[in-house]
């Protein structure tokens, strides 16, 4: 009976998580049917150095390769991008783009590279890829816990020839920790919670038949 109820959890589970991912997929970009022949989604992207530290964390891990463009004001960049795209929905991004925010960043946590593949481009991929595999080798493992997500909000849109960019200021208060292998805590307290402000520029090739946008680039204050 228990190995029934157990094996129940674990289809229900699944299907939650199946549920998510498609949720996700929805509202950070669709489908129409009236898309127009696919191109290279990758844009070329700035770079600039970043200090690298002993721990390495999600902002350091994203940023060294790959800064947000230059942005223009955000009501023309997003005039232009509506102009480009009548499907462009802000609100629907948005709530693409919240989902996104709590699930990159539990997984960067988790170590799921699964799951961060999809959601960014080629160059963050491999940042967020690499601070994995040190934290693995050191034995150490992360905790992130967004207590909140206290605003988020377009703050600067720009379209590049064909490729539109996207920068959603996150507010959020997190609990971050990372523990040696003996589960002694490295940096931060566990009941501490910290406010943050992010910076996350969002980019999709609004040419392409793939409805979704990338994370590119990330930044702190």
């Amino acid at each position: 009976m228990g190995d029934g109820f157990q094996y129940f959890d674990i289809i229900l589970l699944a299907l939650v998580a199946a549920f998510l991912v498609l949720r996700l997929r929805n509202v950070l970009g669709r489908r129409t049917g009236t898309e127009r022949p696919a191109e290279p989604v990758r844009p070329p992207l700035a770079k600039r150095d970043v200090g690298g530290d002993n721990v390495v964390n999600l902002t350091e891990a994203s940023a060294r390769e790959a800064v947000a463009p230059a942005g223009k004001a955000q009501g023309d960049g997003l005039a232009q991008i509506r102009a480009a795209d009548p499907q462009f929905d802000p609100a629907a991004f948005l709530q693409g783009a919240r989902g996104a925010f709590q699930m990159i960043v539990g997984a960067f946590a988790s170590g799921d590279t699964g799951t961060l593949r999809p959601l960014l481009s080629d160059d963050v991929y491999e940042r967020f890829a690499e601070a994995i595999r040190q934290r693995v080798a050191a034995k150490e493992t992360q905790e992130t816990n967004i207590v909140s997500i206290k605003s988020h909000e377009i703050s600067d849109a720009e379209l590049q020839g064909r490729t539109a960019f996207i920068t959603v200021k996150f507010v959020s208060e997190q609990i971050n920790i990372l523990r040696a292998a003996d589960g002694t805590v490295i940096e931060g307290e566990p009941d501490q919670v910290h406010e943050k402000t992010d910076f996350w520029t969002f980019a999709r090739n609004l040419r392409s038949q793939d409805p979704n946008w990338l994370l590119v680039a990330t930044r702190s204050t």
